[in-house]
């Protein structure tokens, strides 16, 4: 049945739901400040908001002290080249304006105001942009018209102390400069010697066309066509930026300009080169067909044509897509933290510079894991980073900074080394509570090996330890296995150098293996044929006896199969020496700071000694993150007023705790909202003994730390570093299923650290 006329197809209208609902449009406003008293209300507005005021009209540098201003950009067109739509004028752009505003809030954490103006006259239009400066760090031109946005530029750049950036064209043009500068790179061509056509003179082209001349290309060696022909120096009808490439000889045609030429830029629209035009350029070209959604050639005709052909265009489907997200949260990210007064040519080559090396670097399990099927190995087919690479926003914002710094425009110079942590601590949310456990780690270098070395998060996992050079890993897998993950993965790391293989099938040790677990289990049933299978097949066996035997130092388990199970063999091989489980505590980080619970997993109903045990070893981990411990023991029960199970437990662990005379904060029994809520517990129990908010939380059963656990982590996004186990004397540590590779990093670098620092 044919739709009705007035009914969207189905993915537009998914589309149009997704602008609708729940809440119409893609943006809203949040207040960064307290506002539920009347102090918070008289410091918001009157009368403490005319402190701020005197203090910006005494030094007006300190506006970005005391308001938003260095985090606020505006994103400002008419709407008269609106993506592939043209001149829809400055409302109907309004959805793209904001689409651009929420990707900088999601890349790089810069807000945006979307302005929207009904100005077709570009200095009019430039004139009402400079009027913004008082409010904003940056202005982010965007989908205006050329030649006009090359006026609005030059005008808004020379009035303006503050970064203006018209994405269309700088944005596009490093991202191009990036890819090429890697194609050129395969290719083994050196750009001085490079032959280059452009195709399309608008803004976008010529930006590009300039920054791969800055890149090396010379402009004699550049040749630009247009829906008029080619670029000449008889030609009346040029905006300066497109008479810089106006030298080719009146008259040439675009296959006699492309006849053996290293490097084509389309910028145009579709169908405008041909096979046969491809064919006679030189070996191994770099196209760059950039027209969206059909590109200037189909990569499959250009290859077809020339073999050997590099090729980039502008859609997401194909490899190698020119997307300007790859730049401009990130230029803009590094331009308003230093305060720059312009974004430079430096700044630009900074970020051409730092997008095309990260291209060259081994990408990480985050970017794999969004692109599961797409090449991710530098070569012909991954010139340039994936947009969803979480490195791109510490690397470029860096060297755009240092490039700001170093080329006079900066006023607000910073250390680059802290600057890249706290980027870091954006992107990877667990890197700055880390920091002092990775560092202990560095010096401790101890042996780790991985029960599951096939799971392909773990050899993620070892590439990444490769690259922090924190130790050299073990895994228990099958060769042949290992190996044929890792070619499909493209890793580069290989055995023996960087990490070592235990192969069950084969392995030397087998019979000294079983022996040893047949000694251990012979009283519990295990006979000398039981004892041989388990250790050809049970991995997570076969690393506890390593780390009992002195072969690896400290084993990890966990990414498949039940947490019971494996701790099970974790006991019957490793609890020995005053070694047993204590708890499994884990680490969730929130936006307002990190929170430990336990036991999420090994003590299903604890006793009271029990509970003080893992009340202490909880205690020791806490403080292995440099973090002071305050320990609130949970329970249905508040303060002696309902005898439950674990309100008689916790007292139980407090009377322990109390005879002990521990050195650290703890109290309870208590509900968990009085745990997070001083004001309310002062209420209740005045003059308690915990000061503050509790950032460890102790639970009698598993069930209610668990549901903590899970519910931080599902509903208020919290990122789990864990679960620790504790009391293993850091010989062991299971994770759980949904362990990224990120978090099995984090689970090693624990685990690396020296052994003494643990209970």
């Amino acid at each position: 049945m044919a739709l009705d006329k007035t009914t969207p197809p189905p993915e537009q209208q998914a589309a149009l739901d997704y602008h609708a609902f729940p809440t119409p449009g893609k943006l809203e406003i949040r207040a960064t400040k307290p506002m539920a008293t009347a102090r918070d209300l008289s410091r918001a507005y009157s009368p403490g908001v005319a402190d701020a005021c005197m203090e910006i009209a005494r030094d007006p540098s300190l506006v970005t002290r005391y308001t938003a201003r260095r985090n606020l950009v505006a994103v400002v067109s008419n709407g008269s080249a609106v993506l592939g739509l043209g001149n829809i004028g400055a409302l109907a752009s309004k959805p793209v304006m904001e689409g651009k505003a929420v990707l900088f809030k999601k890349f790089a954490n810069i807000d945006c105001f979307d302005l929207e103006v009904n100005e077709t006259d570009p200095e009019a239009l430039a004139d009402w942009v400079c009027k913004l400066e008082p409010t904003f760090g940056a202005i982010n031109l965007e989908d205006i018209k050329a030649p006009d946005c090359f006026v609005v530029e030059r005008i808004c750049r020379e009035r303006m102390g503050i970064p203006v950036f018209h994405d269309d064209q700088h944005g596009t043009a490093i991202v191009v400069a990036a890819a090429a500068q890697n194609a050129l790179h395969i290719a083994g061509k050196e750009p001085s010697a490079v032959r280059l056509v452009g195709i399309g003179a608008g803004a976008a082209g010529t930006a590009c066309l300039a920054m791969l001349a800055n890149l090396g290309i010379p402009e004699r060696n550049i040749t630009v066509f247009d829906k008029d022909g080619v670029l000449h120096p008889g030609r009346d009808d040029l905006a300066p930026e497109q008479r810089r490439f106006a030298h080719a000889p009146e008259g040439t045609t675009l296959t006699e300009a492309l006849t053996g030429a290293d490097m084509v830029l389309g910028v145009s629209g579709p169908g405008v080169l041909t096979p046969e035009m491809v064919a006679g350029m030189s070996e191994r070209p770099v196209i760059l067909a950039l027209a969206n959604p059909v590109p200037e050639i189909m990569p499959d005709l250009a290859r077809a044509a020339a073999p050997g052909a590099m090729i980039a265009t502008g859609r997401s489907d194909i490899p190698n897509q020119v997307n300007n997200v790859l730049c401009f949260p990130f230029i803009f990210r590094g331009a308003l933290d230093v305060e720059a007064t312009e974004i430079n040519d430096a700044m630009k080559l900074a970020c051409v510079d730092a997008i095309a090396s990260l291209a060259r670097q081994t990408t990480t399990a985050e970017v794999g894991e969004v692109y599961q099927d797409e090449t991710l190995s530098f070569g012909p087919d991954y010139l340039i980073p994936k947009p969803f690479d979480p490195r791109l926003l510490p690397t470029i914002a860096v060297a755009v900074a240092r490039a700001a710094m170093e080329s006079g425009v900066a006023r607000r110079p910073l250390d680059l080394d802290a600057y890249r942590e706290s980027l870091e601590a954006q992107v990877f949310r667990s890197s700055l509570t880390m920091r002092g456990v990775t560092e202990a780690a560095r010096r401790s270098r101890r042996r780790i090996v991985f029960a599951e070395g096939e799971d392909r998060r773990v050899l993620r996992a070892v590439q990444g330890l490769a690259e922090d050079g924190i130790h050299t890993p073990i895994l228990v897998g099958r060769p042949d296995v290992i190996a044929q993950r890792l070619d499909q993965m493209e890793l580069p790391v290989v055995p023996g150098r960087d990490f070592e293989i235990v192969n069950p099938e084969s392995d030397e040790r087998y019979t000294d293996y079983w022996r040893d677990y047949h000694e251990l289990m012979k009283r519990q049933g295990v006979t000398p044929d039981l004892a041989r299978a388990i250790l050809r097949t049970n991995t997570t066996a076969i690393a506890a006896l390593m780390v009992r035997r002195g072969d690896a130092d400290s084993m990890i388990c966990g990414t498949f199969g039940q947490y019971s199970w494996h701790l099970n063999y974790i006991r019957q091989v490793l609890e020995t020496g005053g070694l047993s489980p204590a708890g499994a505590l884990s680490l969730i980080i929130l936006d307002d700071g990190p929170l430990f619970i336990a036991d999420t997993h090994v003590s299903f109903e604890s006793d009271g000694a029990t509970l003080a045990r893992t009340v202490e070893a909880a205690a020791r981990h806490v403080r292995r993150f440099g973090i002071e411990p305050r320990i609130a023991l949970c329970s249905r029960s508040q303060f002696g007023n309902f005898d439950c199970r674990s309100g008689m437990a916790m007292r139980e662990a407090l009377a322990i705790l109390d005879a002990k005379g521990v050195d650290f904060e703890y109290e309870g029994e208590m509900h968990t909202e009085l745990a997070l809520n001083p004001e309310l517990r002062e209420r209740l129990l005045p003059g308690n003994r915990l000061t503050g908010r509790a950032n460890v939380l102790i639970y009698a059963n598993t069930d209610a730390a668990g549901a903590a656990r899970d519910l931080l982590k599902g509903v208020a996004e919290g990122l789990e570093v864990g679960p620790i186990l504790m009391g293993m004397g850091n010989r062991a540590h299971i994770v759980t299923p949904e362990v990224t590779q990120r978090g099995l990093i984090n689970i090693a670098t624990l685990a690396s650290a020296d052994v003494a620092s643990y209970g």
